[in-house]
């Protein structure tokens, strides 16, 4: 589904990635993974077309994205992003934030599916509750929801357990892998607990000062040597 070569980002005057190359696959979970500040969160915002790369090829399910294709454009090829932080809108209520996945449908596909509600009950009960009001974890049960709402075939998520409780880290790693098993998607999770992450991956992209050291199946990482690569 996504296709990287040789990707560059640069903020100003300093570069933050290097000749990055990767792939994500349809239905699999694909971990990028490093210590803070090697240039995931700049990798995904590249992706996503929420920060212009600097060079380098990207293409989605075939087709090549140039540099100048904004964000708004990627989310209607299929990119779905749900950023740090969550950034759902606080002042509107849950089903609002839900209805603004509709940009990327034709007006036939402007409502929420029953699967949303099924994957995340607590918002059904919480729609006209407004998205400042919400919890840290049901704010990212919202924020994800919102993405799934605009049927993504590429989803980003940026560390989705950050400053989560742990009964709402396993609800979450648990639609993560249906969503894999459902097949028609492709997953790129940036993650820093790395227990979460290993266990859900099907290929691990390790990255250092912007530079990809990592880039395997499951099956042939060894779990202490990417710990290593990945810890302080």
């Amino acid at each position: 589904m996504l296709d990287i070569k040789d990707l560059t980002l640069h903020y100003g005057h300093s570069q933050i990635l290097y000749d990055v190359s990767m792939q994500a696959e349809m239905g699999r979970i694909t971990c990028l993974m490093g210590t803070n500040g090697v240039g995931k969160t700049s990798l995904l915002k590249a992706i996503s077309g929420t920060h212009k790369r600097s060079g380098g090829e990207m293409s989605l399910n075939g087709q090549r994205v140039t540099k100048s294709t904004p964000a708004h454009a990627l989310a209607q090829l299929g990119v779905g992003y749900v950023p740090q932080g969550r950034d759902v809108f606080p002042l509107m209520t849950v089903r609002e934030n839900l209805e603004t996945g509709f940009a990327c449908l034709p007006k036939s596909e402007h409502f929420v599916p029953d699967e949303i509600f099924e994957l995340f009950p607590i918002l059904k009960d919480f729609l006209n509750r407004r998205g400042g009001d919400l919890s840290g974890g049901q704010q990212q049960q919202l924020a994800i929801a919102r993405a799934l709402v605009a049927k993504p075939k590429l989803l980003l998520l940026d560390e989705p357990t950050e400053g989560i409780q742990p009964n709402i880290i396993k609800q979450i790693g648990e639609v993560i892998k249906y969503l894999r098993d459902r097949g028609d998607m492709a997953i790129l999770l940036v993650e820093q607990f790395f227990d979460f992450a290993y266990d859900l991956g099907d290929h691990f992209v390790a990255l250092e000062r912007g530079k990809v050291i990592h880039d395997a199946s499951a099956q042939t990482t060894n779990r202490e040597d990417l710990l290593k690569k990945v810890s302080v």
